[in-house]
Parts: structure tokens; C-alpha cells; sequence
């Protein structure tokens, strides 16, 4: 089956995760896919059909569409999938004008009641989805990793010098920023601690000393195995209970521990005590940070426990099983359904 996947660019990383990831699992499985940015001018989307050709299934990632281009996607196409994993149908945690927009909500419900199949990062996603279609067309599928590209953190370092390793975008170092305060006080408390950003912008901090690492696709995982803890703060909001946690699987499948407030599926990926610390306040944030400076055994240990949990839970390989399950329910129910269209033509001739 040949399957093109519309994505925002072939090396966001969006489309990167959560679709060119699965790529040799889909032709191994006699699938082709296609990555096909989406169009930018005006007059190439109206060309939508003739870009992505004849193909079996398409697959619209993120992108809320207006209904014209709903049709003409479905017309073009003998299936449409939608996959998301943010809350798309609504603005950031750091939109001036507040997270409300009808317009984002209303292409939002039209684009999941037009899907055949609606593809979700997390369950949360996946409940506001179930609002405008039946629950057997929602169908959640993690962002994941590959554990095998990560090397494992050795964790050598105690007290002054330990690393604590942040990574991210441009669009979600907003974060870091608004907890700037908190990794100020942690700064303050805990002498001799520095923090790698691995990302291609860089805060500053005056109590905390910040380690610049531009990120590459290339040394993100080596830069990740020579830190100490990772850390992800998220506001409190719909936005962030939307966020699929892919930077706490890379800490985790670096062997790191991570520290991180328990909002959305950090409360979940992160088992306190086990792989990683929960901290909401900042007493909690620095209580965390200096039990783990100061250990680089119990470092270890939540490591090796993150490591294990993402080879289980978290793998890319367990993602592409329901990718493929997906697809071949989806064309099986597709060819019968032109089955009985073709006996019933028969029947009437």
C-alpha cells in the first residue's frame, strides 16, 4: 500500500517520532511511505490532490484543515488518518490572547469527524477526539524512542559538577524560561550544579550555570548519556496535559533520573521513587536535585529502571505493531466496503 504522510517538514520533530521512525517497519511490512511537506503558497494547496497522487491512505499530521481541503483529501485518497499530539484545538500555554480559539476548535471537529482513523499521542488527546467521532476510530499511539540509539549514563559525578540535561525546541523552551525563577533557587541551593541545554537557543541564568550544547540529530544521545538528571517542568494547563513527554523518554532511555512536576503524562511516566522524583514546589525541586547530586548510586539505579521502562513500554517497535494493526484493519474494512458497493452494482445490473 502506498501511504503519504502531509507533515510540516520531513525534519520536524513531529513528523521525525511519530511517523519517518516507523518508516522500515511499514516496507518491511510491504507498505511505501511518502513524506510530503506541506504546501505553503496558496496556490499549491489548491493543487493539494495532484501533490500527493495516487495513494492509498493519507496521513494529516497536526494540521487543522478547512473543509474544502478536507474534501479534497478524501476524494484524492481512499483513507485519511489524523495524527496529532498536542492540543492543537487550542492556543499554547503562552498565547497572549489565552488558550481559547473557536476557529482552531470548529477545523479541529471537522477534520476528526471527516478522518477514518484519528491518531492520538496520549489519552487526554484522545478524549477530546472522542467528542466529535465514535471511540473505534480514536486509536493512541505514544511518541516513542528507539532505546538502541541511546548510550547509558555511567553517572561517575557526585556533588559539585553534577549536570542536570534540558532538551528541547525553540517552542518549548518558553517553559524553561517561565520556570526561570525556579532554576534560579535551585542555582542558589545547590553549589556546583550546572545544567547542559541541549536546544538550538540558550537562556541565560544568574544563579544557575548553563551549559551550551547546539542540538544535533546526531549528538543528542551522547550529549544526553554525559549528563547527570534530566528535568522537565510544565505549567499546569490544558495545553501542557496534552504534551506527549518525548524529552523524559530521551532522559530515560539515556539511564537518566528524572525530575519533573507531575502535570499530564509526566505523572505517570516519571515513577516517583523508581525512575525519577516528582517535585511541584521549589523546597521539593531542590530536595530532588540534591538527593540525586549527591548519589550516584541511586542515580544509577533510576536510570537503569527508566532505561527498562521505555524497552517495555516505550520502544518504537511497539508503536509500529499498532501502526500496522491500524493500517490493516483500516484497508480491510476498505476493501470490503467496495466489495459489497461492486456485488450490490452487480445485483442491480
Amino acid at each position: 500500500m502506498h501511504i503519504t504522510a502531509l507533515v510540516d517538514a520531513v525534519d520536524h520533530v513531529c513528523c521525525r517520532y511519530r511517523i519517518q521512525a516507523y518508516r522500515p517497519y511499514f516496507e518491511r511490512a510491504g507498505h511505501q511511505l511518502a513524506l510530503c511537506p506541506w504546501p505553503r503558497s496558496y496556490w499549491s494547496r489548491l493543487r493539494l490532490e495532484r501533490l500527493i497522487g495516487e495513494t492509498d491512505a493519507v496521513i494529516v499530521q497536526r494540521r487543522l484543515l478547512t473543509s474544502w481541503q478536507l474534501y479534497q483529501l478524501h476524494r484524492a485518497s481512499r483513507l485519511l488518518i489524523f495524527d496529532f499530539d498536542d492540543a492543537v484545538y487550542q492556543r499554547d500555554s503562552y498565547a497572549r490572547k489565552g488558550p481559547i480559539n473557536s476557529r482552531r476548535h470548529a477545523r479541529f471537529a471537522a477534520t476528526v469527524k471527516t478522518a477514518d482513523a484519528v491518531v492520538a499521542g496520549n489519552d487526554f488527546l484522545a478524549a477530546e477526539a472522542r467528542r466529535w467521532t465514535g471511540a473505534e476510530r480514536i486509536h493512541v499511539i505514544p511518541s516513542l524512542v528507539d532505546p538502541d540509539r541511546y548510550l547509558v549514563a555511567e553517572h561517575e559525578r557526585s556533588g559539585k559538577g553534577v549536570q542536570l540535561a534540558w532538551i528541547g525546541c525553540s517552542s518549548t523552551l518558553k517553559g524553561l524560561e517561565l520556570s526561570r525563577n525556579l532554576f534560579e533557587t535551585i542555582g542558589e541551593q545547590c553549589p556546583g550544579l550546572s545544567m547542559k541545554i541541549i536546544c538550538d537557543r540558550f537562556p541565560q541564568l544568574r544563579r544557575l550555570s548553563i551549559i551550551e550544547c547546539p542540538w544535533t540529530e546526531e549528538d543528542e544521545a551522547r550529549e544526553l548519556a554525559t549528563s547527570d538528571i534530566g528535568v522537565s517542568w510544565l505549567p499546569d494547563d490544558g495545553w501542557s496535559r496534552g504534551k506527549c513527554g518525548l524529552k523524559v523518554l530521551q532522559y530515560m532511555a539515556a539511564g537518566l533520573p528524572v525530575v519533573a512536576n507531575p502535570v499530564g503524562v509526566q505523572a505517570d511516566m516519571v515513577k516517583h521513587g523508581q525512575t525519577g522524583l516528582h517535585a511541584s514546589t521549589a523546597d521539593e525541586w531542590c530536595s530532588a536535585i540534591r538527593t540525586l547530586m549527591n548519589d550516584p548510586v541511586l542515580r544509577r539505579r533510576m536510570g537503569e529502571a527508566g532505561r527498562r521502562r521505555v524497552e517495555r513500554e516505550y520502544s518504537v517497535e511497539l508503536g509500529a505493531a499498532r501502526w500496522l494493526q491500524l493500517l490493516d484493519s483500516l484497508f480491510t474494512f476498505r476493501a470490503r466496503k467496495l466489495e459489497s458497493k461492486t456485488v450490490a452494482c452487480e445485483r442491480e445490473t
